[in-house]
């Protein structure tokens, strides 16, 4: 039997490959139960389980995660705000955008030496050219770090070509 499941902040759902459906509660504080329990209802273990979560999106939509900061290479903070061309309102100066999702007084240029609003839980690293050399990256990573903040760099997620 394979098993798709989605963790949801109210519910979890699951689906079996013959089309059965289950729904629990969601377990906030311990996805894992859920999934469990969503698994256990189906009264058989999947050879296969495809898991997917709308909790994070949902942290996005809803503005509700914890304060993030951006760390960007010198020149690049705005970068985030500014969008690209493809606006249904390009040369309307008065246009309504939505708020950006690092606010402005939380993004930072590598070589700034800046220090951290202390609501900052996470920070992101944003560097240009990672993909090729993550070093630059991982320099501005480790002291962040080491302040005991979770600290994403760019070049862990998106792919490598080198």
């Amino acid at each position: 039997m394979n098993v798709g499941v989605d963790t949801g902040g109210t519910f979890t759902d699951a689906v079996a490959e013959d089309g059965r459906t289950v729904k629990v509660p969601s377990s906030p504080d311990d996805p894992a139960t859920a999934v469990r329990a969503a698994i256990d209802a189906f009264g058989a273990h999947p050879g296969v389980l495809a898991h997917g979560t709308t909790v994070a999106t949902n942290a996005l939509l809803e503005r509700s995660g914890a304060p993030v900061a951006l760390v960007t290479t010198p020149g690049f903070s705005d970068i985030i705000e500014i969008g690209r061309q493809d606006r249904p309102s390009l040369y309307n100066l008065w246009a309504d955008r939505p708020d950006s999702l690092v606010p402005r007084g939380l993004r930072f240029e590598a070589d700034s030496g800046f220090s951290l609003p202390a609501e900052v839980r996470s920070v992101a690293v944003c560097l240009l050219h990672s993909d090729r050399d993550p070093a630059a990256e991982r320099e501005v990573a480790e002291p962040l770090a080491r302040l005991g903040l979770d600290v994403t760099c760019s070049a862990d997620v998106s792919p490598e070509y080198r």
